[in-house]
């Protein structure tokens, strides 16, 4: 029986869409295999890890019937990546085998029924439900997402903290030494919830997301999120914890503030990254009378030293960072210039934001060097 037929790109839109979620080792087999579900024209693929679950559709079924199975993710990916691009390739299924045919090449891939893949519940009632641009939701998670923790024992950090309140949604992730918070206005939100999203669901939307206005519908229930746009639609278990109070950790009362230029700052702090120990990654932040100098040594008595010319006209202060935590934000903070906060205090946080947008916020820890 003749399933799909359509070009190779218009194939491996959908399917690329839903394949990242596939892990190479799974426990069960059937979660190395993507799900089709055809119902006449209409064809659904899904993927799952049973904590995400990702579904998007096409609309290239053959013939009217009803058909469902399910087979290797990465295989027909890889298949369909290594066809030329001319002529429809048609999926077939017989015998308990996806057959792929274009031009004169042939394929036929092992199957397992439909019946045993498991696709995640849905709770019939979500308890928040808003939207926002896919472009303020990627923001929104591009600014933070690179302070989540990955595979720590407090496992409440290996995920971004989502807060909705009335009018305002936030977005705050912190693996412990740094701490990044951003927000935004939105309607549709009538009291205060929170939830703390998995690391891998924030990384597959920060994919799948574009840079236009196009509306995500975003609810909410106990123990579940869901996200739907385009033809898109993810569904995430939720990671049960209680996040740190993210209100306590960022300073409110510092009067030290200096401005510097974002890629003088970032190409200073790379340069002096290179004589770094591969374990510490530990710099040196000098503060004086208009001048930021920047510096590090290794084991083998080497050094690196920058400066840049600020405006500071305050006491002197030599604190010790951790390097890579200072460029993760230079990265992903696309403005022209950053302002830099501290106080007089060696054991200090830094406060780090931007001019352009102010509910962005990120506070980092010293170090000893």
């Amino acid at each position: 029986m003749q399933l799909v037929q359509a070009t190779r790109d218009a194939l491996l839109k959908p399917l690329s869409t839903v394949a990242g979620i596939v892990e190479r080792r799974n426990t069960l087999p059937i979660l190395a295999n993507i799900l089709l579900r055809k119902e006449g024209n209409s064809v659904a693929f899904i993927a799952t890890d049973l904590e995400v679950q990702i579904t998007t559709h096409a609309e290239f079924g053959v013939g009217n019937d009803n058909e469902s199975t399910t087979v290797a993710a990465r295989k027909l990916l890889d298949i369909l990546r290594a066809l030329p691009d001319s002529g429809d390739i048609k999926l077939g299924l017989a015998s308990s085998k996806l057959s792929v045919q274009s031009g004169k090449s042939r394929f036929a891939l092992q199957t397992l029924g439909a019946a045993e893949f498991p696709t995640l519940a849905q709770p019939e009632k979500w308890d928040v439900s808003f939207s926002l641009p896919q472009k303020t939701l990627k923001h929104l998670f591009n600014m933070v997402h690179f302070a989540m923790a990955q595979q720590d024992i407090r496992y409440y950090l290996n995920g971004l903290l989502f807060v909705f309140e009335p009018g305002f949604v936030r977005a705050v992730a912190t693996d412990g030494h740094r701490l990044a918070h951003s927000g935004t206005v939105v309607e549709g939100i009538e009291s205060k919830h929170d939830v703390i999203v998995p690391r891998k669901t924030v990384l597959e939307m920060q994919r799948l997301l574009g840079d236009t206005d196009e509306p995500v519908s975003i609810d909410v229930a106990t123990g579940q999120i869901r996200f739907r746009f385009g033809d898109v639609e993810l569904v995430s278990k939720l990671v049960e914890g209680k996040f740190p109070d993210f209100t306590r950790v960022i300073p409110s009362n510092y009067t030290r503030h200096f401005t510097v230029n974002r890629e003088i700052l970032q190409g200073s702090l790379q340069r002096a990254a290179i004589l770094t120990t591969d374990k510490l990654k530990g710099v040196r932040v000098q503060l004086s009378d208009n001048q930021l100098k920047i510096s590090s040594s290794n084991a083998e008595q080497e050094e690196a030293q920058e400066e840049i010319d600020i405006d500071y006209a305050h006491e002197p202060l030599d604190v010790g960072f951790n390097v890579s935590y200072l460029l993760d934000v230079l990265a992903n903070v696309k403005t022209e210039t950053i302002q830099w906060s501290v106080q007089p205090d060696v054991n200090a946080s830094a406060l780090i934001t931007s001019p352009e947008d102010d509910q962005f916020k990120y506070v980092v820890m010293p170090m000893r060097i």
